[in-house]
């Protein structure tokens, strides 16, 4: 065999095993980027035992007998939430972290802050809704206030003598609206998380609270406190008994909501599934029993739904927070 004849025979060599690998490349990267191809984590903004940590709890282990995978929770509190925040946008943009968090918070937290480390549109992907809730406000259960009336009475002769407790950003608005609108002057007392303010509450040294539904009316099935008002414009299904503020004379609309939120940049295929995760959880009778035992209703969305709404959301909070009067911190 001439020289000519060995080189011409060496580039079809090479070229047919050029070609096979391209053929192949496809196949292998399908197998290397597969979903889920690890542990999926589910970040949850508070401690654990918190009522957010109850309701994240919950979600990963529904989510994981849906996925037949598992689903780890991961506590990062801190900083109202915008650890959590921070952490998940930073974390790689492949479905393997998601934020199940209020949706209100992280808006509020964009108005609330000088600073915030997250723009919560752009640097992460809301792409599924959990439930519709509303913060609280809550009296120890033998307090004298019967109605928001009573409370208010009170308020208003203690002036800034009087004071509320409060741990997360969305009862921190709905509590300063609540003031603006009632012409109080009562001063906020900051706990780590709802439990921390208990025995304040008990004992008198803070006369109402701003809690989250899942604190609230655990502690109402407790016998510790009582439910005065509720943020949302009407009453909740699983919560038909519990006034708004609306019925009472107040003009407050501060519905929160639930969701999952990954970093931005997941493939589009990836957010798809994790939608159908939740959206499925969210069809089991077993979660609607659940949400509406904490004080929320199931809320099913698309993607593009979610997404939309944390838009929305944050807009509608810049109003809230001006209104509330919060400057940033």
């Amino acid at each position: 065999m001439s020289n000519d004849q060995i080189m011409m025979t060496r580039r079809r060599a090479l070229a047919l095993a050029a070609g096979t690998a391209a053929l192949l490349a496809p196949r292998f990267a399908f197998a290397q980027t597969a979903y889920p191809s690890k542990n999926i984590s589910f970040i949850c903004a508070f401690p654990a035992g918190s009522g957010a940590d109850v309701l994240v709890r919950f979600f990963a282990e529904k989510v994981a007998a849906v996925a037949g995978h598992t689903v780890i929770v991961e506590n990062k509190p801190g900083a109202a939430g915008s650890i959590a925040t921070e952490f998940t946008a930073r974390a790689p943009a492949d479905g393997h972290t998601i934020f199940v968090h209020s949706g209100n918070s992280v808006a509020g937290n964009m108005w609330l802050m000088k600073k915030p480390p997250v723009d919560a549109a752009k640097d992460l992907q809301t792409i599924a809704t959990v439930n519709k809730q509303a913060f609280m406000i809550t009296v120890r259960a033998d307090s004298p206030y019967k109605t928001l009336a009573d409370l208010v009475a009170d308020q208003k002769a203690k002036g800034d003598n009087g004071s509320y407790a409060v741990n997360a950003t969305s009862g921190r608005v709905l509590a300063e609206e609540f003031k603006q609108l009632a012409g109080l002057q009562t001063l906020p007392v900051s706990y780590g998380t709802a439990s921390d303010s208990v025995n304040d509450m008990l004992s008198g040294q803070v006369d109402f609270g701003s809690h989250d539904p899942v604190f609230s009316l655990a502690q109402v099935r407790a016998g510790r406190f009582r439910v005065l008002a509720l943020g949302a414009a009407e009453r909740l299904q699983g919560i038909p008994d519990i006034p708004t503020f609306k019925e009472q004379g107040y003009d407050i609309d501060q519905l929160g909501w639930w969701g999952a939120m990954v970093p931005a940049g997941v493939p589009a295929d990836v957010v798809t599934t994790i939608n159908g995760w939740f959206n499925k959880v969210l069809a089991e009778d077993a979660t609607r029993e659940f949400l509406m035992k904490q004080g929320g209703d199931p809320y099913i969305s698309t993607p593009e739904e979610s997404q939309k709404l944390m838009e929305d959301t944050i807009t509608e909070w810049k109003r809230l927070v001006e209104v509330a009067q919060i400057p940033a911190q």
